[in-house]
């Protein structure tokens, strides 16, 4: 019985776990792009390319600086085909 309970437990945690996402956090600035009908970016600093999901309204402006975290959209698609494609978790202005 000790050892059924111990793997329910195990497999309980497991799964727990597995559905758990990581999330990240990055500078940039708000672009619009005026590809496939045009669209919101970020690029970050690091001159990666962010494609938001959900972007706030008051974040869609031209050349503005933001801090945000953000999750990667894995189970989301999107036409843009430009850059990776993310939901963000917070924003704010620099």
């Amino acid at each position: 019985m000790k050892k059924y309970l111990i793997a329910i437990f195990l497999i309980s945690s497991a799964i727990l776990f597995s559905s758990c996402e990581e999330l990240y956090s990055s500078v940039g600035t708000v672009k619009y792009i005026g590809l496939e009908g045009g669209f919101w970016g970020i690029i970050g600093d690091d001159g990666k390319k962010y494609d938001p999901i959900n972007l706030p309204d008051e974040f869609k402006a031209e050349d503005l600086k933001v801090y945000f975290e953000y999750k990667i959209a894995e189970d989301q698609i999107s036409f843009h085909m430009w850059g990776q494609l993310i939901e963000i978790t917070k924003i704010r202005k620099i």
